[in-house]
Parts: C-alpha cells; structure tokens; sequence
C-alpha cells in the first residue's frame, strides 16, 4: 500500500479516509499547495463615509499602541457621543492634518505618523462609534485614520528658547518624586499648554525653571531636584496641546527650560495664570447640586499616583454643577475637580489619597470664577453618599491567586513591540483574578496587567522573543482598575505572572508521520466525496472556473496512481457548483446529492451523482442535472445539507446568489405536493453574513444541533422549533464576538460514539477567526446534559479555514488553513502547514502503523446492508494482536467542504469475536445513527484495516425512487411527486 499523504490540489483528506488511515504533516518537507477559491465577502462593519470637512479622507485602518501612540498630539475621549465627525473637526479646527478614532470612544490628533504606526487589516477596526453605531471608530490598539488634504506644517520641534527661556533639554520626571516640584496651571488650561503658555505661568509665579510634560502639563520650581537629569531628545515626543509645532515633554519626560533674565517677580505660587482669576477668593459650592450631593473635602492628587481612575475631558467652561452632573449621570457616587478645568469621576479615592487644607484647592472654575475648583495636585470632592472611602496605596498581589498563577517581577516594555500579543481592555474591573483567569482559560501560560486597567496573556517565550526586561518594582505603581488594593502594572510597565506547570500538553511524537507527493491535481477543488466505488469524486467552479477547458467535475481513481491520464476521468455539471453544499444519500446507490451554487439557476440547482466503477476500471455514471423540472424552493449560495432521522433532507442557510441577501430558511427534500417545506429561521437573519455553512448535526435525542456564527442551539426535528439555546460559544482571549462559521470559518465534529451509547455526546469546534485574527482554539460542549457548558481548549497555532477530518480510530486531524484573516479571494494569510491529530481519550497519540512498517489487519463484510440493532458477521485478519485488542468503528460517508464534512460522525459498535470470525451490533436507531452509508474499520491496536462500505437503516425516506423526472424525462413533475407521495 502506498503512503501517500499530500495532494497538492489542498483537497479535504476525508477524500482519502479509505486507502490513508493516517496523516501527518511534516515542515520540513516541500510543502506545495495551491488557492483555495472563495469569493470575496464583506465583513459585519465597515468604515462608513463620514460628512467629514472639506478635503479630509479617510486612510483605512491602522496600528497604534498606548505606549508610543501613532498620533501624538491633541486627544479627547467621549464614552457616549464620539462620531468620526467629532473627531476630525477638533483635530481640523487645532490645525492637525490627521485625525483618529480609537476604542469607540477616543480621539487622536497629530501632524505625522508617529512610533511606526502603519496600515492594518480593515477588518482589525470593528468597534462601534459610541455616538453613532453606524460608523467604526477603531479598535484596541487600531485607528481608522482620517488625513487632510492642507499642506503640512514643518515637523515639531525642542523649541531652542521662548524670549530669554532657554532649553535645556528633555529630562527624566517621576510622578511621586517630581523633577520640577511646583504642578502650575496655565492660562486657558490644559488644552493651550505649550512652551510660551507654561514659560510665562512660571515666570508669573516667580520660578526660573519651567518644564512641559506629557502634552498637557506645566511644571515649575527654583531647582532641578529628586535625581531629574537629562534624557534623548527623542523621549520627549508629545506635541504641545496647545501649539503642534514643538514639543511638550512626554510619558515621564520634561522638556525644561531657564530664564536668563533678571527680572523675575517674587515667587508668588498662586500667580500661575490658570483658572483662578487672578487670585480672587473661590469657595465649594454647598447648594443647588442634584439631591443627595453636597462638598466633601480638599484631597491630594498624585502623591502616589493619581485618586480617582475616569478623567473627563478638560472642559474650559468647568463648573462644579456641570461636572456633579456628568458623574450623576454615569452613575458615580463622586465628582472631583482640579486645575480649573479637569473633571474626574470615581465610586472612591484611590492611591494612598489624603485630605489638604481648604484653602489649598484655590484655583477657580473655568466656567465660575467664585467656584472652587481644586487646584494643583488638588481635588475639591463632592460625593452622593455623605462619605468618601480612600484606599491604602496598593501593592503586589501575592496569595489567593487563580490556579496555579505565582507572582514573577515588573517588566518593561520594550517599546511600541509589546512582549504579550493580546491585549485586554478591562476598564473597570481589572484585577489579577479577572486578569489571570481569562488568560489561563485561553491557555496562556504567562500575564500581565499594565496601565490599570489592561490585561496581555502570552507565552514565556515571548518575553524574551520580543524584548521584555526587568524593571524596578517601584515602576509598577498603578492600581487595578477593579482592585484599588492591588497593583496593575504602570506606564510600559508589567505586573507578570506566570502558571507554574503545565497550562497544556502538546506531544510531538518521535515519528511523527510526513507527506508525500501523490498525483498532480486538475482542478482546486470544491467539494470533495468518497464514493461507495472507492474513488474520490470533485467538483469545482463549472462556467466561472478560471481553467476554461473545466468541465466542473472530476472523479480520481487512487488505484492508478500516478498514471495522471487513467487516473483522472472528467465528467460534468450543468450549472455552477461554486461553494454549495453536499451529502451521500442513504439509498442503494449512495448517490452523492449536491444543492446550490454560485448564482441565478445555480443556486436553485440539485444535482446527483451514483458512484459506478471499481478501482482500476472506469464507470460511466455522470452527474444528472434538470434545473427545469427538479430544483430548490429558494436559491442558496453556502448552504449547508443533512440526511435526518426520518430519512429525508435538510438543507440550511446560505444567501440568494453571488454576494446577494441572506436566505435565513430551511426546506425539506424532497419537496412534498401541495406547498412550500421552507421555514424562516429569525437567528439565522439575525447573525447574517457571519452564520453560513452552518454546522449541523443529529444527536441521539433526535434533536438537531445547529452552530452558527458564535451561537448554537437545539432544534425539534419535526417543527425545526428552538428546544435549547446554547452559552454562545467562546472566542478568542481577546474577543467573545470572534465566529465559528463561514467567513470566519472554523470545522465542527461529533465526537465519537461507542455502544451501548448512553454516554453524553460531545461537539467539537476549533479554529475560526476574530474578523481577521485568528483563533488558536477549540472548543467542546455536551449539548444535550442539563447545563451545557463550553470547554475550551488551546491549539498549538492558529487556524482559519481548516479542515478536520475523522480517522479510524476515533482520533480527528486537522490541516490546512491559514494563520491570519478570514475566508474570501486575498482575504487570508500565512499558510498552517502543520498538521495535528485530536484525541478525544488521552492527551497523546502516536500513530506508528504507516512508518513503522506494520501491516493492515484485512476485513470481509458478506452483509452490507444493515438494520438498526442487528448482528453481523465479519471476518478478520489481525497481523500484530489478538481479536481481545481489536476495535471496530464506523466513519459516516460524507462530504466535505469549507471545513464542514456535512452527516459526519464517528460510532465504535458493540462485537464479540470467536476466533476470527466477529458479530458487530449495528446502532440501535435513527437518533444514535440516521440512515446512511459508513466506512466500517478494524483496528488492530492503533492500525486500521481499509475501509468496507456498509449502509444502516436502509432508506425509510425512499430516496432511492427520488427523482423520478431524472430517471424517466419523460414523466411529467407532478405526476412525479404524485407517485413519490403515495411510496411515502
């Protein structure tokens, strides 16, 4: 026997279940492959055209990253009204040429692209504009870019001197030991913050030194103190809020300058020139805020970091009614005010926050010079619940961690390439709990948590592959956004941790198996079907193949390999096949029944075709095709086909043509006298255009579980009414919204089944895509139990548009797809060349029967057509064990394509052997096995025999009469279904 592994044509192997029992990739050999022709599909969001100003458009989706952002300059965040119109107005009425929308809710703004941000997926964007669901604003850590046509201003700048302030370059600063110690707000607030407006609030207050950081920040003082001392220039990268020209410091970075002259006033730390009006007196407000609220105190901000987690908007207009209202409303307990114009909002204080003095939150409102609002480092806090809680300085969470998580250290980032590849926004419930847990369920062994309220999950591997270095404990100094107690990391800094053991268990066996080069292929091939004759029948695009010698349909005779011109018959279709759907019949012939195709009559199209032949001679059957007298109720392109308990068919889904609206329906074949059989299907319509080739499949309840996009549910095979709605099924770490189905296109299974079939049954999913990313998964659940649950287990890499195949003995392999993108003509990358076996039963499998040179047990089956509970005797021959050791299966006949092998399933039979003759139990009914043809196995120890064609529970559909037109033209279509209804 020939092992022979690889078709380059990247067919399904269910193709060759009867001659290769088992497949193993090797990388080191010359993989070849070829395209696997989907067509191109719009995914769910798209950006939208905006009324953007004049000459602004749009440059699609982009990288960023909250370490080195790509847009550096002027920033807002709007968690409920952000448009993409906000957005480019504020960047365009400031004078920036580029605008971008991030996370649904923020803003950036600059005048070139900065830390390497570059073009991404457009898929990558996906999150809904908080004030317009219509339109994208980004994702985490993605912009949609928007540029203005206006010639752009020369490239900012370290401004050399302003008036008789000289720089002195760009120096370090520690929020909690500040380099310039004296917080100074400046005229017009935070937004007009440039070198001019921070130089003359200082000189102003009397100080030489003046320092800009962090875009929006002036700092001032008569020294440079606390260990500040100069840094590159190049860390110093933010443009000033208020002048894009030149910069302003950057993420714990000042850009300090010195007055030479000689005519400073006396130091006066109130004569900034910010919000309070010129030092008049201001006071709290205790009267006409919403019920409940009232004045609480004076509290110091930044000592440790900052109090309160959610900053509103700098808003020059501030009053403490305005900003009491904005935290009212978002359901906060507290408001705090500070430098004239900053709002925040918290449930508590955070950070080690203590009370000041009254007098020292001096600084006016912007919008109510007589108000009190806070002033520098200086929070005036009102509350709704008559007390404020403050929470100790937070520290490292060490015990009561999830599993087995055990603290490692702080990590610094390594810059704009981050050390975890997924990322988390939990922004008000970070904690190490929620961090860790979500990372090991994905099966990440190694986590972090930065900034607050990020989480990253990774490998170890990753931190030294991309950089990761050991930080200074002191630089993890921010509080989880949902744990004040603990700490979440810092500015580019890791709180890490790592799984001690073993998270997963991949085994790489010492033989692990290759490919070999079989036969040049004619066509990349559609649908893919073993044939009762044993020859692996395909079809392709008929009429839009780019071959126009194709004539749609091909049959392969394995037996002479790799005689290509006796190998190959043609044979032919009438209409289109371009991804339909298809089925093996349960009738005499086991005729292969194809439904749909790509457009107009193609999608309405039936087409059969019974195998004829034997290896090594040639048949004459072809397919049969009349669109005029036998076809669908409705056109589908992407349906999915399945043969039912009762013997008919169903078929599910798909759209009405060639990138057309959804068919969101169902309909029964045959189709019966006297009406429609077709149903519609409300979560079919709702989850459109994510849910086609739905994943169907017959459970021993006779119920029919239907997977779609990143649902599932239980439908009555009688009524097709919801039974069960299923958990929806998980996605990625980073996105539950990620899709199982065509175009995200993972591959479902049901696990094997072994008699007496009381056992629950067992679903499988892996792979699939999260809009472009994808997934690196699988996922199980037991439907039918009383409290269906998803597990989820991790792969060793992604995969979209794989295939998954059922072997011999139970186990599964998965192959082929890519590592990156979704289905559809250029719309996936970074070919999976790996190949992986899924073993229900034990974490290792290692399949030596091909490579280690031993012999396949031989089976005889005199009786092929099985009753439901019936005995049948078979004979074997085993080479290498006793009839004790052996097991029997039976691999359902399918068909496959799209990674959806249509009636697939997997049943080890109840036998008793008496030397070597055997009497195998066939399944007991419909539900445990619906009526159809099996490839019946032998294994003798991890080696199977080839695969014997039997048929169980005949063909109570009497799908063998069906149709009648196609065997006798001449008979009329309603006198055909006349007679089909009285053999019914």
């Amino acid at each position: 026997m020939r092992s022979i592994l690889f078709l380059p044509t990247l067919f399904h192997l269910t193709a060759l279940l009867t001659f290769l029992p088992f497949i193993r990739a090797n990388p080191t050999q010359d993989h070849r492959r070829s395209l696997h022709y989907n067509h191109f599909r719009h995914l769910p969001l798209n950006q939208r055209d905006a009324a953007l100003p004049a000459g602004w458009s749009s440059l699609g989706c982009y990288t960023d990253s909250v370490a080195a952002r790509t847009l550096t300059s002027a920033t807002f965040t709007d968690t409920s009204n952000m448009t993409v119109e906000n957005c480019v107005n504020f960047c365009n009425n400031r004078n920036f040429i580029y605008a971008g929308v991030e996370y649904a809710q923020e803003c950036y703004c600059g005048n070139v692209i900065s830390n390497g941000g570059t073009s991404a997926t457009s898929s990558d964007c996906s999150f809904p504009c908080t004030g317009n669901a219509a339109e994208v604003c980004g994702a985490a850590n993605r912009l949609n870019l928007y540029k203005s046509s206006a010639t752009p201003p020369p490239p900012p700048i370290i401004a050399p001197n302003v008036g008789l302030w000289v720089s002195l370059g760009c120096y370090s600063d520690v929020p909690a030991t500040r380099t310039l110690g004296v917080p100074t707000a400046v005229r017009g607030g935070a937004s007009n913050n440039s070198i001019q407006s921070c130089t003359d609030a200082c000189f102003s207050s009397g100080y030489p030194l003046a320092g800009a950081e962090y875009a929006a920040e002036c700092y001032c003082s008569t020294a440079i103190a606390n260990g500040g001392a100069p840094t590159p220039p190049g860390d110093c990268s933010m443009t000033c809020n208020g002048n894009s020209s030149e910069f302003c410091g950057g993420p714990n970075r000042l850009n300090v300058y010195n007055y030479t002259g000689t005519d400073l006033p006396p130091i006066n730390p109130g004569g900034g020139g910010g919000g309070g009006g010129g030092g008049s007196p201001v006071f709290p407000v205790l009267s006409g805020l919403p019920t409940g609220w009232a004045y609480n105190a004076c509290w110091v901000d930044n000592a440790h970091g900052r109090v309160f987690q959610n900053e509103l908007p700098d808003n020059q207009n501030l009053t403490v009614e305005s900003c009491v209202a904005s935290c009212a409303g978002q359901n906060f307990t507290l408001a705090g005010l500070e430098f004239g114009v900053q709002c925040f909002c918290g449930n508590n204080l955070v950070e080690g926050a203590v009370t000041a003095p009254n007098s020292d939150c001096n600084m006016g409102c912007g919008g109510n010079k007589t108000e009190a609002c806070g002033g520098p480092n200086r929070l005036s806090v009102y509350t709704s619940t008559g007390s404020v809680t403050a929470f100790p300085v937070p520290t490292v969470q060490t015990t009561n961690l999830p599993g087995s998580w055990q603290y490692s250290r702080c990590l610094a980032e390594p810059g704009a390439v981050r050390v975890f590849p997924y990322q988390i926004i939990l922004s008000q419930n970070n904690t190490a709990d929620n961090c860790l847990s979500l990372c090991s369920t994905f099966g990440y062994p190694a986590a972090g948590m930065e900034f607050g309220d990020e989480c990253w999950c990774g490998d170890v591997a990753d931190i030294t592959a991309n950089g990761g270095t050991t930080a200074a404990e002191t630089d993890c100094s921010m509080a989880c956004s949902g744990d004040p107690l603990h700490l979440c990391g810092g500015a580019q800094r890791l709180q890490l941790y790592l799984w001690n053991g073993n998270l997963h268990n991949w085994n790489t066996p010492a033989n692990p198996g290759h490919y070999e080069y079989l036969i040049p292929g004619l066509v990349p091939p559609l649908l893919a079907t073993v044939g009762i004759n044993g020859k692996v029948s395909f079809l392709e695009k008929g009429g839009t193949s780019e071959y126009t010698n194709s004539s749609g349909a091909y049959e392969l005779d394995l037996s002479l390999v790799p005689d290509f011109d006796h190998a190959w018959r043609e044979m032919h279709v009438k209409t289109d096949v371009f991804c339909s759907g298809a089925i093996v019949l349960p009738d005499k012939a086991a005729r292969i029944l194809n439904v749909g195709g790509w457009s107009l009559t193609s999608t309405f199209g039936i087409r059969l075709y019974a195998p004829d032949g034997s290896p090594g001679v040639n048949g004459t059957n072809d397919w049969e095709e009349d669109p005029n007298t036998l076809h669908l109720q409705s056109g589908r392109w992407y349906p999915t086909a399945l043969v039912l308990s009762n013997g008919s068919v169903l078929v599910m889904g798909g759209e009405t043509g060639s990138n057309a609206p959804a068919n969101p329906t169902l309909e029964i074949l045959p189709t019966i006298p006297g009406g429609s059989t077709q149903i519609f299907l409300d979560w079919l319509a709702r989850t459109d255009p994510n849910n086609l080739y739905p994943f169907l499949h017959i459970l021993p309840s006779g119920l029919i579980f239907a997977g779609y996009y990143n649902e599932a549910r239980l439908l009555d095979p009688v009524t097709f009414n919801t039974v069960k709605v299923l958990p929806n099924i998980p996605g990625s770490v980073t996105s539950f919204l990620a899709g199982r189905t065509y175009p995200m296109e993972g591959a479902s299974v049901l696990l094997p089944q072994s008699a007496p079939y009381t056992d629950p049954i067992t679903v499988l999913i892996c792979g699939g895509s999260n809009f472009g990313i994808a997934l690196d998964n699988c996922v199980h659940t037991q439907p039918e139990s009383s409290n269906p649950t998803w597990i989820i287990e991790r792969m060793p890499s992604k995969r979209v548009m794989s295939c998954m195949v059922a072997l011999p003995d139970g186990t599964f392999m998965i192959m082929n797809g890519a590592q990156q993108g979704v289905a559809g003509f250029g719309l996936a990358d970074f070919p999976n060349l790996s190949a992986l076996l899924y073993d229900p039963s034990q974490p290792v499998y290692i399949p030596p029967y091909l490579s280690n040179g031993l012999t396949q047990p031989i089976v005889t089956v005199p009786n092929t057509d099985w009753v439901y509970g019936g005995n049948y005797q078979i004979s074997v021959q085993l080479f290498h064990g006793q009839t004790s050791g052996m097991r029997v299966s039976l691999v359902a006949a399918v068909s496959s394509t799209h990674g959806n092998t249509m009636g697939g399933r997997t049943i080890f039979p109840a036998f008793s052997c008496s030397g070597n003759v055997c009497t195998v139990t066939a399944p007991p009914n419909a539900k445990i096995s619906p009526p159809g043809w099996h490839q019946l196995f032998i294994l003798d120890g991890p080696t199977p025999s080839h695969g014997v064609f039997v048929r169980i529970g005949g063909d109570p559909g009497k799908l063998g009469n069906w149709p009648l037109c196609l065997r006798n033209p001449h008979r009329s279509i309603a006198n055909m279904f006349l007679v089909f209804s009285m053999e019914l």
